[in-house]
């Protein structure tokens, strides 16, 4: 991996980690596309410069992220599912992001979703932004964080639909989908960081403090324009984006151009 190849990942993550159109699955078509080796430091940075883009939630929202107790608990109950899930089925889902194809169709299939999205839960948007979030939904919402975790779905996409299928409207949803990722992807990262934290040298590590600067500054800038765009405008761009993104790639790779990861 070289700083370009750095550079380009970590402006790709912090674009889209909080945009409803997978991160994950643009970090694996990227690299596809840059043809950069997987070795063990490389899935480790691609995982740990998540790091960055947490510290752009805390800097953003740090007065309402740190409250109460009760607020904690129920950012727990939403991050356990994932929590439990990722761990009994790490294996498999460490198989789906090696796989270009899988991310394509299911930016396809999110992006057709995302098109009818705001038409599906209209009623969310007379919801106040005074309405409290319960155990009950933040449970609701980590199980539908469950689902980001075949590669191309989104994270963010998952967790917004969930709170507004709770009766959320667009800008609570998001703030809560931004909140659950500090807990989700901290734990994610850490635990990247303690299988892999060997693969990171004196040599390596400046790639990997570049990386996550980077996406910190990235993520800020995509944070407070998305959560803009998203309360005025809804989902419907960004579901025609992973639409097409998806079938370019689909196109691409039914005309013989190789973009699977090189291990």
């Amino acid at each position: 991996m070289t700083w370009f190849d750095a550079l380009i990942m970590a402006i790709v993550e912090g674009l889209t980690e909080f945009l409803p159109v997978s991160s994950t699955g643009h970090m694996i078509i990227t690299q596809g596309i840059l043809g950069f080796e997987s070795t063990e430091f490389t899935k480790a940075f691609l995982v740990n410069i998540q790091f960055g883009t947490i510290l752009s939630v805390l800097v953003l929202y740090w007065k309402r992220f740190f409250q109460s107790i009760d607020f904690y608990l129920k950012l727990f109950v939403a991050f356990l599912p994932a929590a439990i899930i990722g761990f009994l089925a790490s294996d498999f889902i460490d198989q789906l992001l090696e796989s270009v194809l899988v991310v394509a169709i299911m930016l396809v299939l999110g992006g057709i979703f995302l098109l009818f999205v705001d038409r599906l839960f209209s009623d969310s948007e007379k919801a106040s932004d005074e309405q409290k979030i319960s155990f009950k939904k933040a449970l609701f919402i980590g199980f539908f964080q469950v689902i980001a975790m075949i590669p191309g779905v989104s994270r963010s996409a998952a967790t917004i639909v969930g709170g507004m299928a709770q009766k959320l409207n667009r800008k609570q949803a998001a703030e809560f989908s931004f909140f659950l990722a500090v807990p989700t992807m901290f734990a994610a990262s850490a635990y990247k960081l303690l299988q892999n934290y060997h693969t990171i040298t004196k040599e390596n590590i400046d790639l990997l403090l570049f990386g996550n600067l980077i996406g910190f500054l990235v993520a800020i800038v995509a944070i407070k324009s998305f959560i803009g765009y998203v309360t005025k405008y809804g989902f419907k761009v960004f579901g025609w984006y992973r639409i097409i993104v998806g079938m370019i790639i689909i196109i691409l790779m039914m005309a013989g151009v190789n973009l699977n990861i090189v291990g």
